[in-house]
């Protein structure tokens, strides 16, 4: 069970002595953001023999793991919308990696499949994950810990909504 947040008014007050606060490296965001961008160059490098860019990747992946899915449910896999998810499809389906094909059962579905060419490819994937956890220095229960960290962070922060949120005074 996931803790919500207290609602603004009863977070105890920030000392207006300790600026700390609102220092850029004190920022949780900025963290999360850093971080992020620096794993985007890492698999900018390490996707570069696999003619793959970060969003593909993470398409092939959900496919790798789950086989032929309709659009929405790769979608749901991955966060992201339709309108964002077209186009990724549409250059891994022109690079020969996968098919798109209308449901014969619901012509508003459009199902995703591997081509023989996007199974094989794979097998070069396999290296990308240790090469990215050989770059952190962080053990097996390390990487696994922090992983665990940042899925109680997303559940939280999705649970918390920005109109549910009082705002400061």
């Amino acid at each position: 069970m996931t803790a919500t947040p207290e609602p603004i008014e009863q977070i105890e007050p920030i000392d207006p002595i300790d600026e700390d606060y609102l220092r850029l490296d004190q920022q949780l965001c900025f963290a999360l953001n850093a971080a992020s961008r620096a794993f985007g160059g890492l698999y900018r490098v390490l996707l570069k023999d696999l003619g793959l860019t970060y969003p593909q990747y993470l398409v092939m992946l959900v496919l790798w793991e789950h086989g032929e899915l309709p659009v929405k449910k790769l979608g749901e896999h991955l966060r992201l919308d339709s309108g964002t998810l077209s186009p990724l499809l549409k250059r891994l389906e022109a690079a020969g990696l996968v098919r798109r094909e209308r449901s014969s059962r619901d012509e508003r579905s459009v199902h995703i499949h591997l081509t023989d060419e996007g199974a094989a490819l794979r097998e070069r994937a396999l290296l990308v994950p240790r090469r990215i956890a050989a770059a952190t220095g962080f053990g097996l229960d390390e990487i696994r810990d922090l992983q665990a960290r940042l899925d109680r962070l997303t559940t939280a922060l999705d649970q918390a909504s920005l109109k549910d949120t009082p705002t400061c005074p």
